[in-house]
Formats: structure tokens, C-alpha cells, sequence
């Protein structure tokens, strides 16, 4: 481009993202995949002050910046988080509900812990009443049935306790909105501490004490505590009033395994004990806990974040779906290493019930699906009256990866009334969806990527054409391409243990911290195999590397092409005492050609790869060049390299050829 003048001295504003396209499109092949995903690549770093003093790989550095961390001070909070602070400071009434549950444990008063039947539900229930009957109170645990009772406290429970001579109750992961039963415990003398982080109504209802996220301050390292985490802080605070540290260590203990399992966001005080309580779950003084990790397989490995995920919280929610949640409260509070193996076999035996039962309503829902061929909805509203209640949301979510169209299985409620979960993709609003439908539903409920209702069968089909109307709108939007967003660009001669130990001092990942998404192009596909249960497996090589890749669940029946971009997750895998990194894949397309056209508002670039060097031409013929190496390209010989304008669409072309992290 030379110094012509011709050069544009403004970058376009910031809501104009550059595109890239191929120069030479590849010819179109109905085996490859219908194009639903929509690729959006990171933008290049904005100059900020460097993290190589950290000591961490240049695609981590650019994943922190990326995310908002662009000082060291901040990456090394996420780091080390700072000590959470007095939590008396911060909850109004955390004083008011040690001081009674201290006296409760001095009387040997027994006491109801009522909780829910979801994971988070069930370690908190378990958390409080282990803590109290080891500092010497008598708590019973409470938790309705799911199917029975449905969810949280209710004025039948608080008549049964107080007959049972009940006097003080403490819920957890509910309560806040349960008027009727609140005010029937007052009627009955019945005091209650409710620990809830669900939505705070609009007058508060009668109870003694209040534990709830949304009391604290607005910038209180407590606001994304769950429901297991309310009942640490309140168990916390007592073993310390007690001097208990027996009490700490198995409270925290559940603390973990519950946060995890509820997917609470890892942010604030969540992550500052997350990183104090994991490093000890290995040791942990739960014969339960023990027993959970015994048949999970985790003898020689580490308990993490992800095992803790994906091995420890399956088998508890398991119970909560298919079994009863009491299962898991004698699992987690038991001293007796054998009644603990006994209880565990149970909790896996159901969550290979409920594996089974996924897999069977999956290939049911799948062939009602496909029976309808070219003709199908683009609501998919599927309904058995012999689905499990406890799975269908599983399912539901299931088939929105499969089929990427909103989903709501329904199963029979009994009383011709058919209960419903519902699981969509990301930009379909289930929740507006439903209230758009509120006078055809007995109830409902939900957030945008999730929820459910219950209606009659007489009018599941007037429903079934409202909902298709909402998702044919959709399907004709934007909004229903899928985006994948890599993080940051890694080759694969970068993916070693040193890298992967770099990427586990940013763990633990989760909500508001994900696991992060990275993204490798030109990666030639040696090897591919189909695994049971429909999973793919692949090798892939770049350059001289090989790697095995994993595709979970895969859902393309294209032929892939030679040489593809990756976006994906890294693993370690154990499997026979060999440990090895593993690409979990999470979406593919075909790779480029070594050029493309860069697109700048109403400027046209020709970009391509050459040798060591980056090439980019405009419409008038004139020639930029950068050497690649290390970051992003550097140009060379350019009397105005230094323009802000030219160092951003140096940067934008070495991210879209996959040059730059």
C-alpha cells in the first residue's frame, strides 16, 4: 500500500466487526454440513499492559485479556482471591440464626432442615444437618418428593413437623417464596430460619432469620452464593462460634460438591472456597465422599473441579430424580465407612437407571422426530404418558444439540394434565415463549435457556401452533445461527503438559468463568472412528503433531473434508493408568485456502499467507507486508507502520488466517 495517502485513516466503528471471506470458496458438497453455525472469531487484543510476567502462555494471556483481565493485578486476583470478609457485615440476620441454632445445639434440640430435591438441595441439606448433630442438635431432614409434593416447603410439611414436636425449622435452596407454609409455621409457634437465593418477594413474609444473596451489599463477594453456599456461611459461622474444626472441614467439604453441582457462578467468595476446599476433597473426612470417589474411579487421580462434575454430581442428582433425596443425606452424614459403600452402589445404581432412561425417551423422542421427515415443526413439542418426570429435562436438552430447534417433552401428570420440561438454544427466550402462551398453561416458569410448565391435554395442540409461531419467527432471524466464539488461537506444537499446567491454574471453571474454548485450524484428519453411543473419535495432525480428538454425542453424517478448523475444549484423559491431552470437540468446519477478502466497511482487502509472511493488497494493487511469528504479525518497512489504523488491519487478517492468538 505503500504511502500513496490512499491508505483510509479511520478504522471502522466498533459495531462493524471486519468479515472474512474465502477467495476461492470451496465447491459446494451436500455432504458437508448445512452451515448452522456462525464462527465468530476473537477480536485482536487491544494494547494493555503485558502479562508475561505471570508466566503464562501468550493463548492464555490473550483468553485473560479477552475476558477483562488486562492487568496483572487483576489476573492475580483471579488467582488468589482475596479472604472472604466477615460475612455478620454482610447478612443482616446471620447473627439473629447462630445465636438460635447455638442454643438449639446446647439443648440437644431436635430440629428440621428442609431442602430441595435438586443436587444443590440436597448437599445443603446434608451440610446443616451433619454440622448440627456433630455439634450436638438432633436435625431431621425434610425434602419433599419430587413427583408427590413438588418443590420446596409447603403448609402440610410445616402441620407434620410441628406435631412431631418440631419447633424450629431451617430451609435451604427454598423458602422465600413459600407464604402460606411461612405463615402457618408462625400460627403453629414453629420459628424458621429460611436460607433461599431465589427471587426475594415484594413484602417479607414471617420468619425469624433471613440468608439470601440478595440482602448483602451490591458489591458483596456473596451475591452468587447458591443455596449450599448460604448454608455454609451459616454452618461456618456456627463451627467457628463453636470452636469446631471437624465441623469446618466436612462443611466445606459439601460446600464444593454442591457449588459445582448447582453450577453457581465461580466468582467472589464461590471461588475463593472452591480453591481452599478442592485440593482437599481427596482426604476428605466423608466416608460417603470417600465412598462416591471409590466408584467413581478416582483412586489415582486428582478430585477436581471437572471430576467432581462430571463423576461426583451425576450420581447425586440421580437420586433427586429417580429416588429418594434422603438417600443422599444419609450417604453424605454417615460415619460408618460400610453403610457408606452400601448407600453409594445405591446413588450409582440409579444414575444408571437414569442413563438408560435417558438413552431409551432419547431414541423414542428422536424417531417421533424423524418419522415427520422434511415435515417437521420448528417447535419440537413431544408428548408420553410414560416419560419420566425426573429425565425429560436431560432429554430435552439432548435433542436441542442435536436437532437445534426448542424442545419441550411432556409426560402425563395424571388428571388429563401433561408436566413438561422445556430446553432451547441460545437465543430463543423459553421463558418469554411461555408467557406469550401464560392463558393456555396451568403454570409455568423458567429463564431463557430453560423451564417448564404444566397444561391440559386439550390444549396441547393450540399451544404446539402458538409455540411454532414464536420459533418459525426465530428460525428466520439471526438469532438461530449458533455462534461458536473461540477464545484464542493454539497451535498444536503449544498443547503439552506444560501448557496444560499453565491452563489448570486458572481452574476452577464454570458460570461466569467457562472452561475456556480455543480453536486450531488446518488440522488434517488421519483417522476416524464411530464409538458406541454415538460419539466421534478422531486424530488429527498438524505439522508433526498428533492429537486424538472426541466428539460427544455427534450428530453429522457429512463426510468430513481433509483438513478442518477446530474449536474445542482440552482434557486430560486416564483411561488405564495413561493420561494423555485429548481435544473435546465442540464444533468443526473446513478449513480456508491461504487467502481471503478482509472486509472493512466499504473497503475490500486481499489477504494471504506467504512463507513467513503476511500479504495484504487493496483495490488499487498496493502491497502490505508483516512477518508472522510469535503475537501478532509486525509489519515491515512501512513509513507509517506506527498508524492505528493499519496495526489494527494487520491484526484483524493475522486472526482470521488463524496467525494470531
Amino acid at each position: 500500500m505503500g504511502c500513496s495517502g490512499r491508505v483510509p485513516l479511520l478504522p471502522p466503528p466498533p459495531e462493524q466487526r471486519p468479515t472474512a471471506e474465502p477467495r476461492h470458496p470451496p465447491t459446494a458438497d451436500p455432504r458437508q454440513p448445512p452451515t448452522a453455525s456462525n464462527w465468530q472469531l476473537p477480536p485482536p487484543l487491544a494494547p494493555g499492559e503485558p502479562l508475561a510476567p505471570l508466566g503464562l502462555p501468550q493463548a492464555l494471556q490473550a483468553l485473560l485479556q479477552r475476558r477483562g483481565y488486562t492487568s496483572v493485578a487483576s489476573v492475580q486476583a483471579l488467582l488468589d482471591p482475596p479472604a472472604a470478609p466477615d460475612p455478620a457485615a454482610h447478612f443482616p440476620d446471620l447473627g439473629v440464626a447462630v445465636e438460635r441454632l447455638r442454643r438449639a445445639c446446647r439443648q440437644g434440640e431436635s430440629l428440621a432442615i428442609c431442602g430441595d430435591y435438586d443436587a444443590d438441595g440436597m448437599t445443603s441439606t446434608a451440610l446443616l444437618v451433619g454440622v448440627l448433630g456433630h455439634l450436638g442438635a438432633r436435625p431431621t431432614a425434610a425434602i419433599p418428593s419430587r413427583l408427590d409434593d413438588g418443590y420446596g416447603l409447603n403448609a402440610a410439611m410445616v402441620e407434620r413437623l410441628a406435631g412431631e414436636g418440631i419447633a424450629l425449622l431451617v430451609t435451604v435452596d427454598n423458602g422465600i417464596a413459600a407464604h402460606a407454609a411461612l405463615e402457618r409455621a408462625q400460627q403453629l409457634g414453629v420459628e424458621v430460619i429460611v436460607t433461599d437465593h431465589h427471587t426475594l418477594p415484594p413484602q417479607r413474609p414471617p420468619l425469624l432469620a433471613l440468608l439470601h444473596p440478595a440482602t448483602t451489599p451490591e458489591d458483596s463477594p456473596y451475591r452468587g452464593l447458591a443455596g449450599v453456599g448460604l448454608a455454609y456461611v451459616l454452618a461456618r459461622a456456627l463451627a467457628q462460634k463453636q470452636r469446631s474444626k471437624r465441623a469446618l472441614a466436612m462443611a466445606l467439604d459439601l460446600f464444593c460438591i454442591g457449588t459445582i453441582a448447582d453450577m453457581a457462578p465461580l466468582q467472589g467468595v464461590n471461588r475463593r472456597w472452591l480453591l481452599d476446599g478442592l485440593p482437599q476433597l481427596k482426604g476428605s473426612p466423608l466416608p460417603g465422599l470417600q465412598a462416591l470417589q471409590q466408584l467413581a474411579g478416582l483412586d489415582g487421580a486428582p478430585v477436581d473441579a471437572g471430576t467432581v462434575g462430571f463423576q461426583i454430581a451425576p450420581r447425586i442428582n440421580a437420586v433427586g430424580r429417580l429416588g429418594d433425596p434422603q438417600l443422599v443425606v444419609d450417604l453424605l452424614t454417615t460415619d460408618d465407612t460400610e453403610r457408606a459403600l452400601e448407600l453409594a452402589h445405591a446413588c450409582d445404581q440409579l444414575n444408571r437407571q437414569r442413563r438408560e432412561l435417558c438413552d431409551a425417551i432419547e431414541a423414542e423422542a428422536r424417531a417421533l422426530v424423524e418419522a415427520d421427515g422434511q415435515q417437521r415443526s420448528p417447535f419440537l413439542l413431544l408428548a408420553q404418558g410414560h416419560w419420566h418426570h425426573g429425565v425429560i429435562g436431560i432429554v430435552a436438552a439432548r435433542l436441542v444439540d442435536h436437532f437445534g430447534l426448542p424442545v419441550a417433552l411432556l409426560a402425563s401428570e395424571g388428571d388429563g394434565r401433561l408436566r413438561a420440561s422445556v430446553r432451547a438454544p441460545q437465543g430463543f427466550a423459553v421463558d418469554a415463549a411461555l408467557e406469550a402462551c401464560s392463558d393456555l398453561l396451568e403454570r409455568h416458569g423458567g429463564h431463557p435457556a430453560a423451564g417448564g410448565f404444566t397444561v391440559k391435554a386439550e390444549r396441547v395442540a393450540a399451544l404446539h401452533e402458538r409455540l411454532n409461531q414464536r420459533a418459525q419467527a426465530w428460525l428466520s432471524s439471526e438469532a438461530s445461527q449458533r455462534a461458536v466464539r473461540p477464545e484464542a488461537l493454539v497451535p498444536f506444537s503449544a498443547l503439552d503438559r506444560q501448557f496444560w499446567g499453565q491452563l489448570q491454574r486458572l481452574e476452577p471453571f464454570g458460570i461466569g468463568h467457562p472452561t475456556p474454548l480455543f480453536w486450531s485450524s488446518r488440522c488434517r484428519v488421519e483417522e476416524q472412528r464411530q464409538l458406541r453411543g454415538g460419539h466421534l473419535q478422531l486424530t488429527l495432525r498438524q505439522g508433526d503433531v498428533r492429537l486424538r480428538a472426541i466428539a460427544w454425542r455427534w450428530s453429522g453424517s457429512w463426510t468430513l473434508p481433509q483438513e478442518l478448523d477446530v474449536a474445542f475444549h482440552l482434557r486430560l484423559n486416564r483411561w488405564q493408568g495413561e493420561e494423555r491431552l485429548q481435544l473435546e470437540l465442540v464444533d468443526l468446519r473446513p478449513s480456508g485456502s491461504n487467502s481471503l477478502v478482509l472486509c472493512r466497511r466499504d473497503r475490500r482487502y486481499w489477504v494471504s499467507h506467504q512463507n513467513d509472511q503476511l500479504v495484504i493488497r487493496n483495490a488499487d494493487g498496493e502491497e502490505l507486508r508483516a512477518r508472522c511469528g510469535e503475537g501478532t504479525p509486525q509489519l515491515l518497512d512501512h513509513p507509517r507502520g506506527d498508524h492505528p489504523y493499519l496495526r489494527a488491519l494487520v491484526a484483524d487478517a493475522a486472526t482470521a488466517l488463524g496467525l494470531a492468538a
